[in-house]
This record gives structure tokens, C-alpha cells and sequence, in this order.
């Protein structure tokens, strides 16, 4: 019995009655004295006997209820208000409970996991009837487990509704345990927060001035960490600005010519901006042209169609360690014939076949001319470590960086600001700001301006190790929690999921 029934160890068990679906356990207290709940001083006084019948952990998909007698007992205290007192099991029982202790922490562990219907839909094939409704009223009971204030806090916002209300989430930066779940993001809500913890000495967040502000008014004695992350992504921005301001320098670069869509890419653009001069509004060049609304708002944000153009994607194939030899080749002798090509490679080691060798060549991949990437693809080069791109990469970006001084100096300095992120040198901030200052590089400007408005953050960021990392995981598990709900429960509900998953 102690095997299959451990936690009905502490009972005195009469019988089991086998019912089909129901299997009955037949119980009883053990005759011991037991504390009043009112007093805690022992009795063995029986008063009355009474019958409890509680559902129990199922066994073999069948429901297991145990039918219990409990003792009502008199308390020996003259001066205890209760007189009687019915007895409790501690590890099985609570007042009022139709649940085993046991039955109610799975319950609340499905409920936690997959919420109402679909924890009563697993509950029901192993075995335990309950309502959906049970189900998350166990859940909105279950006790959060109250940990201690941690020093280190990390704070970040999430959507309730997109757009419209927000809430902030709250975890320890150093074990990424949830902490709390504010019902908004608002400075006075945090700020507010902050003054009932004061045992919170750093605190790590984005670059929101909301929360700036509520951390100096709620805790002003905490150190404020800028996120890393937020730091790169807002320098992309105004490399992304630089990029698209000085297109000129390095579209002017000579353009492979009859790629495959370029042709359409040009009409369509010229389609989008013919209907733009005479006054027709987005949404109405795309019902007259049949295409989607954001197919029309790219083509027209573009000023000329070549920034439209997109490099192809290739895989790397065996000739890519010959594309140098190839095109010097060419250059020499354009009319040379693919079996020549073909045979002098060979002679170099290429191991591949003629025909892989006869695609390469008519995707144009051995030309010497190349199509300038997109302003985002550019970007995502500028903002890769340079061993980190493919050798072709590094060797085209090169080339369109060399006849732009600016870009020069930009990929410079963005190279510079990477070192002071990975290197943790925030101690040596100032100095790149002091020499961005002196760049032509206006957008560059306005990202140094913003880090001087949010200075010592910037610099606890770039020195610390903490960051909001943590606190984006989380968040992206709270996404998963309200997917699951689809919309259908309150603040309440969530915030209980969020802090007991």
C-alpha cells in the first residue's frame, strides 16, 4: 500500500474497493493526540467523527477518492475560543479542501503549464474530473513563491495589447528569476515599486526614459545599466542613415548589366512613381496596379530603382577558390571557351564537374563587375566583424567603401565602438565621442547626443557585465503564455502564469 498510495502513509488504511472507474480508499486518522488549530495545545478528547471524501493522484488512469473519518476533537485549554476543533493531516489535508495536497499541486502544475480547457482536457485522461473553471481557480490560489529582493533587478516592458496598454516585468538579472509583473509601464508604478524594495543596488534596462525616471525617483541610490544590445542596435540606425544619405558614392559603382528581374524592377518603380506624380495616394496605386500595399510603399520609398536591386544569394561552391583565376581569364580573353577554363582549373586542384563549372560562369558569378548590395545588406556588413563575412564580402565591401571618405571613417568608427562593447571598456567612451564629434557624420552625431543625455547608464553598461538578456527570454515566454490564452484572460491570470512558470 505504501508503494502505491505513499502519500496516504500517515493514515491508517481499512480497505481499497475496486468500483471499475473508481478505485475507493477506506481510511481513518490514527488515534494520537493532535494540536488545536486555535491554541496548538494537544488533545485526544474525541468529540465526534466525521466523513471527508477527497479525491486523490490517479493510479493506472483510474480516479483514486479516498473516504476519510476524522476525529472532532475538544481542546483541553479552558481559555482557547475554540472548544472543538476538527483534526487535520498536514501532508494530505486542508480546511474545506475536496482535493488531496497532492491532486491540488498537479493540478496547478497543468494549470500553470497549458491554463484552463486544455489542463481539464489532459486531467481527464489521467484519470481526474475537473471543470476548467477548477482549474484555474486552483491556479489563481497557488502561492507565488516569495523569494528575496534581488540586488541586481532587470527591467523591460511587454504588450497586453499591442499599441495600447503595456505591462512591466520585473526579474533578477543574475538567476533570471521572475520577481514581479507591474500592471503598466508607467514611471510612478515602477518608482513606486522601487521605494518598497530599497534593497535593489543595480538596475539593468533599454533606453527608456520612463524608466530612467522612475529608477532615479524610486531608488536613487541604484546604479542604472544600459542594455548592450540597445546600444548596437540604436548605432545600426544611424548607420542605416549614413548608408541610405550616401548612396551616390557607392551606387556609383558599375552594375552587372541584364540581371535577371532588374527589368521588371524598373518598371514597376517607374509604374509606382508615375502614379505618385500625379497625386495618387498608396493605397490607391496599389488597387490600380493589383499588388499589395507594402509591395507599393517599398517601391516608392526608393528614390531610383538600382537601390531595389538585390545581390543574388549563393551557396559556396568547388570553383569558388578559382573565381580569381577565372576572371583574370576573362578579362584577357573574353571569347575564351569553358572547356580551356575548365582544364586549367583542373590543373589547380578543382575537383567539380563541367557543368557546375558552366553554371557558375552563366549566374555571372566569375564576372568582375557586381551589383551594389541593398543600404540594409550594406549595413548588416558594416555592422559584422570583418573575419566573420566571406572573403567576397569583405573584398566587395572594400570596394565600395574606398571612393567614400565618409564611409570610410564610418566603418572605422563602428569597428571602434564594437571594441569598447565586446572589450568592456567603457572608460574609453568618451574619447570616441570626442572624435565622432569631429566627423562629418551627422547621423552619428545625433546617436552620440543621445548617449550624452543617458551618460552614466551608457558607461555602467559598457563596463558591467549585466545586461537585459535575461529579461528578452522572458519575454519571449510570456509571448507563448498569451498566445495560449488567446486574448480571453485578464492581468490577473497572466500575471500569476507568468510568475509561477
Amino acid at each position: 500500500m505504501k508503494a502505491v498510495f505513499p502519500q496516504l502513509s500517515g493514515l491508517v488504511i481499512e480497505r481499497v474497493i475496486d468500483q471499475g472507474v473508481v478505485v475507493r480508499v477506506v481510511a481513518r486518522t490514527p488515534v494520537a493526540p493532535v494540536p488545536c488549530s486555535g491554541c496548538g495545545q494537544l488533545s485526544d478528547r474525541v468529540h465526534a467523527y466525521h466523513q471527508r471524501r477527497l479525491a486523490d493522484l490517479p493510479v493506472g488512469g483510474r480516479c483514486v477518492v479516498v473516504q476519510l473519518r476524522v476525529r472532532r476533537l475538544v481542546c483541553r485549554e479552558g481559555s482557547c475560543p475554540r472548544r472543538t476543533f476538527r483534526e487535520q493531516v498536514p501532508t494530505l489535508t486542508q480546511r474545506w479542501a475536496r482535493r488531496t495536497r497532492q491532486l491540488t499541486a498537479l493540478v496547478a502544475d497543468l494549470a500553470v503549464a497549458v491554463a484552463g480547457r486544455a489542463g481539464a482536457a489532459v486531467l481527464s485522461r489521467l484519470g481526474v474530473r475537473v471543470s476548467r473553471s477548477t482549474v484555474l481557480r486552483v491556479l489563481m490560489t497557488a502561492p507565488v513563491p516569495a523569494g528575496p529582493v534581488p540586488t541586481v533587478l532587470s527591467v523591460d516592458d511587454f504588450a497586453l495589447r499591442r499599441g495600447r496598454r503595456y505591462a512591466t516585468l520585473l526579474i533578477d538579472a543574475v538567476t533570471h528569476r521572475r520577481v514581479d509583473v507591474l500592471p503598466d509601464r508607467k514611471a510612478s508604478t515602477l518608482a513606486g515599486w522601487l521605494r518598497e524594495h530599497p534593497e535593489v543596488e543595480v538596475v539593468c534596462r533599454d533606453g527608456s526614459a520612463a524608466y530612467a525616471e522612475a529608477i532615479r525617483d524610486g531608488a536613487p541610490q541604484a546604479a542604472q545599466v544600459s542594455d548592450r544590445w540597445h546600444l548596437w542596435h540604436n548605432l545600426a540606425k544611424a548607420v542605416e542613415k549614413t548608408v541610405a544619405g550616401h548612396s551616390r558614392c557607392w551606387h556609383d559603382s558599375p552594375v552587372r548589366p541584364n540581371q535577371p528581374l532588374d527589368q521588371r524592377t524598373r518598371e514597376r518603380h517607374a509604374a509606382v512613381h508615375a502614379l505618385l506624380g500625379q497625386g495618387v495616394g498608396l493605397l490607391e496605386c496599389a488597387r490600380r496596379l493589383g499588388w499589395a500595399l507594402n509591395t507599393v510603399k517599398r517601391y516608392a520609398r526608393a528614390a531610383t530603382a538600382e537601390q531595389l536591386q538585390r545581390p543574388p544569394r549563393y551557396r559556396e561552391t568547388l570553383v569558388d577558390p578559382f573565381r580569381d583565376h577565372l576572371r583574370r581569364r576573362r578579362a584577357e580573353d573574353p571569347q575564351v571557351p569553358v572547356t580551356r577554363l575548365l582544364a586549367e582549373i583542373r590543373a589547380l586542384g578543382y575537383t567539380g564537374s563541367a557543368n557546375l563549372l558552366v553554371r557558375y560562369l552563366n549566374q555571372g558569378r566569375a564576372d568582375a563587375e557586381r551589383t551594389p548590395p541593398s543600404p540594409r545588406r550594406l549595413v548588416s556588413w558594416l555592422m559584422t566583424k570583418p573575419e566573420h563575412l566571406p572573403a567576397h564580402h569583405r573584398d566587395h565591401l572594400q570596394d565600395l567603401l574606398a571612393p567614400c571618405p565618409r564611409l570610410t571613417v564610418l566603418a572605422r568608427r563602428v569597428g571602434e565602438f564594437a571594441g569598447l562593447l565586446v572589450r568592456r571598456r567603457g572608460e574609453d567612451l568618451d574619447a570616441w565621442m570626442t572624435a565622432v564629434d569631429a566627423d562629418d557624420l551627422p547621423a552619428l552625431h545625433g546617436f552620440v547626443h543621445g548617449m550624452r543625455m543617458d551618460l552614466p547608464a551608457v558607461v555602467a553598461g559598457l563596463t558591467l557585465s549585466y545586461s537585459n538578456g535575461p529579461i528578452e527570454g522572458a519575454n519571449t515566454k510570456v509571448k507563448f503564455l498569451k498566445r495560449q490564452m488567446y486574448g480571453r484572460a485578464g492581468f490577473a491570470l497572466l500575471r500569476q502564469r507568468i510568475l509561477l512558470a
